[in-house]
């Protein structure tokens, strides 16, 4: 694999991360619902780390929205360039992910990122960046809240209740919270496992992202795009040579 190197002038420091999140965040597209979920095709992006080489390597995993089979893959491998910051990991994965979608030999349909959109501090999460830059749909499927609150959905798959947009220390603040802005959703997808958190990237509404989200887990708690890219990333990793 050619290692991918950062664009011309992409962030080096945390400022000007912040202030790239600043001029982006307004080209997020809030007001379409999306491809209809079980149609096209549905891509799942993911990336692994060698902290010794400093190396990322990124898989795009294109299924059949219908059967969830595989349709196509793609991997690319960068070297990090930015350091470890909560809120700017975007900034170490973003060029290595790109290169593994443009090397896709067939439209990836809608991206499904291993991580956040709007449920962001600063609303504008991985799957909020990559969907600008990318002009493609996109949503995030994380597996932790953040910083976000929540109280729990109801226990069959399916349930659902509102990511708030406010940190709680403990249920009490949660339930007082509710006035706070819905950033994404807390979705139970398999009857008494613990939800994944879902929340807007790019183009595609709330509700069709839960939606997709649950067509993409007949049988595990995570999507099958995510089981998928996670796997190749890794698998990629171990081949890389050192």
């Amino acid at each position: 694999m050619k290692t991918v190197r950062d664009p011309a002038g992409w962030p080096a420091t945390q400022e000007q991360a912040r202030a790239a999140q600043d001029e982006l965040r307004g080209r997020v597209v809030l007001d379409e619902p999306g491809p209809p979920p079980g149609t096209g095709t549905v891509t799942g992006v993911d990336v692994a780390y060698d902290d010794e080489r400093d190396l990322v390597v990124a898989a795009a995993v294109v299924l059949d929205a219908v059967s969830l089979q595989v349709v196509a893959e793609a991997t690319a491998v960068g070297q990090v360039s930015f350091p470890y910051v909560p809120g700017l990991l975007a900034f170490r994965e973003i060029p290595t992910v790109l290169a593994a979608l443009d090397a896709l030999p067939c439209p990836p349909g809608l991206v499904v990122c291993d991580g956040y959109g709007l449920a962001h501090p600063r609303r504008f999460g991985l799957a909020s960046h990559l969907g600008v830059l990318t002009g493609l749909p996109t949503i995030g499927v994380a597996k932790n809240p953040f910083t976000f609150a929540y109280q729990e959905p109801g226990a069959p798959r399916g349930s659902t209740s509102p990511l708030l947009a406010a940190a709680a220390a403990d249920d009490d603040d949660a339930n007082a919270d509710t006035d706070a802005d819905e950033v994404g959703r807390a979705l139970r997808t398999r009857d008494g496992v613990k939800p994944v958190f879902v929340s807007v990237g790019h183009r595609v509404s709330l509700d069709n992202a839960c939606a997709h989200t649950l067509a993409l887990t007949p049988e595990f708690r995570l999507p099958e795009t995510t089981r998928r890219a996670d796997s190749l990333c890794r698998r990629a990793l171990r081949e890389t040579t050192p």
